[in-house]
Protein backbone atom coordinates (compact mmCIF):
# COMPACT_ATOMS: atom_id res chain seq x y z
CA UNK A 1 0.00 0.00 0.00
CA UNK A 2 1.82 3.50 -1.09
CA UNK A 3 0.21 6.48 1.18
CA UNK A 4 0.61 10.00 0.18
CA UNK A 5 2.84 12.00 2.29
CA UNK A 6 2.98 15.60 1.02
CA UNK A 7 6.18 17.15 2.17
CA UNK A 8 5.05 20.62 2.70
CA UNK A 9 3.15 19.63 5.75
CA UNK A 10 4.69 18.76 9.44
CA UNK A 11 3.60 15.69 11.37
CA UNK A 12 3.23 14.24 14.95
CA UNK A 13 3.79 10.76 15.48
CA UNK A 14 0.25 10.39 16.29
CA UNK A 15 -0.50 10.72 13.22
CA UNK A 16 -1.50 14.18 12.90
CA UNK A 17 -0.65 16.73 9.88
CA UNK A 18 0.08 20.41 10.13
CA UNK A 19 0.04 23.27 7.05
CA UNK A 20 1.63 26.43 8.71
CA UNK A 21 0.50 29.62 6.51
CA UNK A 22 1.61 32.29 8.67
CA UNK A 23 0.57 32.01 12.23
CA UNK A 24 -1.99 30.01 11.15
CA UNK A 25 -2.00 26.14 11.13
CA UNK A 26 -4.76 23.47 9.58
CA UNK A 27 -4.67 20.37 10.70
CA UNK A 28 -5.74 17.04 9.78
CA UNK A 29 -5.16 13.38 10.09
CA UNK A 30 -2.54 11.64 7.34
CA UNK A 31 -3.23 9.67 4.70
CA UNK A 32 -2.11 6.60 6.73
CA UNK A 33 -4.03 6.81 9.61
CA UNK A 34 -7.18 7.26 7.59
CA UNK A 35 -6.70 3.95 5.93
CA UNK A 36 -5.97 2.28 9.64
CA UNK A 37 -9.27 3.53 10.95
CA UNK A 38 -11.41 2.54 8.00
CA UNK A 39 -14.71 3.86 6.72
CA UNK A 40 -14.72 7.48 9.22
CA UNK A 41 -18.47 7.85 10.45
CA UNK A 42 -18.48 10.54 13.28
CA UNK A 43 -15.89 13.25 13.60
CA UNK A 44 -16.56 15.57 16.73
CA UNK A 45 -13.90 19.00 17.41
CA UNK A 46 -13.56 21.37 19.58
CA UNK A 47 -15.43 24.59 19.48
CA UNK A 48 -14.22 28.36 18.00
CA UNK A 49 -12.42 30.30 20.19
CA UNK A 50 -11.70 27.47 22.41
CA UNK A 51 -7.98 27.12 23.12
CA UNK A 52 -6.09 24.25 23.76
CA UNK A 53 -2.58 23.09 24.48
CA UNK A 54 -0.06 21.42 22.13
CA UNK A 55 -0.82 17.38 22.50
CA UNK A 56 -3.93 17.85 24.51
CA UNK A 57 -7.25 16.42 22.96
CA UNK A 58 -8.54 18.00 20.22
CA UNK A 59 -11.73 16.07 19.37
CA UNK A 60 -12.72 12.25 18.65
CA UNK A 61 -12.84 10.37 15.28
CA UNK A 62 -14.64 7.38 14.84
CA UNK A 63 -14.93 4.37 12.40
CA UNK A 64 -16.76 1.41 11.86
CA UNK A 65 -13.76 -0.40 13.95
CA UNK A 66 -12.06 2.21 16.16
CA UNK A 67 -12.35 5.45 18.32
CA UNK A 68 -9.54 7.29 18.05
CA UNK A 69 -8.73 10.70 19.30
CA UNK A 70 -7.33 13.84 17.63
CA UNK A 71 -4.51 15.35 19.28
CA UNK A 72 -3.52 19.21 19.32
CA UNK A 73 -0.01 18.99 17.19
CA UNK A 74 0.71 22.75 18.58
CA UNK A 75 -0.69 25.28 21.03
CA UNK A 76 -3.41 27.93 19.60
CA UNK A 77 -6.70 28.71 19.42
CA UNK A 78 -9.61 27.20 17.31
CA UNK A 79 -10.26 30.05 14.63
CA UNK A 80 -12.16 27.76 12.04
CA UNK A 81 -13.93 23.66 11.70
CA UNK A 82 -14.24 22.04 9.00
CA UNK A 83 -18.62 21.45 8.94
CA UNK A 84 -17.80 19.11 5.50
CA UNK A 85 -16.58 16.78 7.76
CA UNK A 86 -19.27 17.25 10.37
CA UNK A 87 -21.69 16.18 7.74
CA UNK A 88 -19.89 13.50 5.57
CA UNK A 89 -17.24 12.54 7.80
CA UNK A 90 -15.88 10.12 4.80
CA UNK A 91 -14.35 12.90 3.47
CA UNK A 92 -11.61 12.21 5.43
CA UNK A 93 -11.28 9.17 3.62
CA UNK A 94 -11.56 10.47 0.46
CA UNK A 95 -9.66 13.40 0.95
CA UNK A 96 -7.29 13.93 4.09
CA UNK A 97 -5.03 16.47 2.88
CA UNK A 98 -7.82 18.23 0.78
CA UNK A 99 -11.65 18.35 1.49
CA UNK A 100 -10.95 16.56 4.92
CA UNK A 101 -9.13 18.94 6.71
CA UNK A 102 -10.44 19.05 10.23
CA UNK A 103 -9.65 22.44 12.06
CA UNK A 104 -7.56 25.90 12.01
CA UNK A 105 -6.00 27.41 14.83
CA UNK A 106 -4.62 30.40 15.41
CA UNK A 107 -0.36 29.24 16.95
CA UNK A 108 0.08 30.96 19.95
CA UNK A 109 3.83 29.23 20.47
CA UNK A 110 6.00 28.95 17.16
CA UNK A 111 8.32 27.76 18.53
CA UNK A 112 6.60 24.48 18.55
CA UNK A 113 6.83 24.11 15.00
CA UNK A 114 10.24 23.23 15.55
CA UNK A 115 9.30 20.14 17.55
CA UNK A 116 7.06 18.96 14.97
CA UNK A 117 8.22 15.64 12.60
CA UNK A 118 9.56 16.58 8.86
CA UNK A 119 7.64 14.26 6.11
CA UNK A 120 11.38 11.72 6.31
CA UNK A 121 11.26 11.53 9.91
CA UNK A 122 7.29 10.53 9.58
CA UNK A 123 7.74 8.11 7.11
CA UNK A 124 10.09 6.42 9.36
CA UNK A 125 7.20 5.78 12.02
CA UNK A 126 5.07 4.61 9.40
CA UNK A 127 7.56 2.04 8.46
CA UNK A 128 8.03 0.87 12.17
CA UNK A 129 4.51 0.85 12.24
CA UNK A 130 3.52 -1.22 9.44
CA UNK A 131 6.24 -4.18 10.51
Amino acid sequence: MEYEFPDDLKYMKTHEWVRIEGDTATIGITDYAQHQLGDIVYVELPEIGRTLEKESSAGEIESVKAVGEILMPLSGEIVEINAIIIESPESINSSPYGNGWMMKIKVSNSSEINELLSVEDYKKIVEEEKK
